[in-house]
């Protein structure tokens, strides 16, 4: 399942936040303007925008308060944004 991204901020961040198990669709709402989509490896991904740092934490608090076990963050370069190759390495991983 793939969620559209909404109207991204022109100096955001983008990042890539890889989460143990599916979301459902439903759940794309609370991620403001990041894409949710369902890998076939049991894994959920969102991508996209994230205004600030304030906003990294609240949608990293919104992901605890799911009780959905994170597996990666990594911070997208501008050159892959729109890409279909995969991001640089992440930042924790485990």
């Amino acid at each position: 399942m793939n969620t559209p991204t909404a109207h991204q901020p022109p100096d955001s961040q983008w990042y890539e936040i890889r989460l143990r198990g599916h979301l459902e669709p439903r759940w794309a709402t609370w991620f403001d303007g990041m894409t949710l989509t369902t890998e076939p490896d049991g894994s959920t991904t969102l991508r996209g925008p994230v205004v600030d740092q304030s906003a990294l934490h609240g949608v990293l608090a919104r992901l605890r308060d799911l009780g959905v076990p994170l597996i990666s963050l990594t911070r997208i370069p501008a050159h892959q944004r729109l890409s279909s190759q995969p991001p640089a390495t992440p930042t924790d991983q485990k």
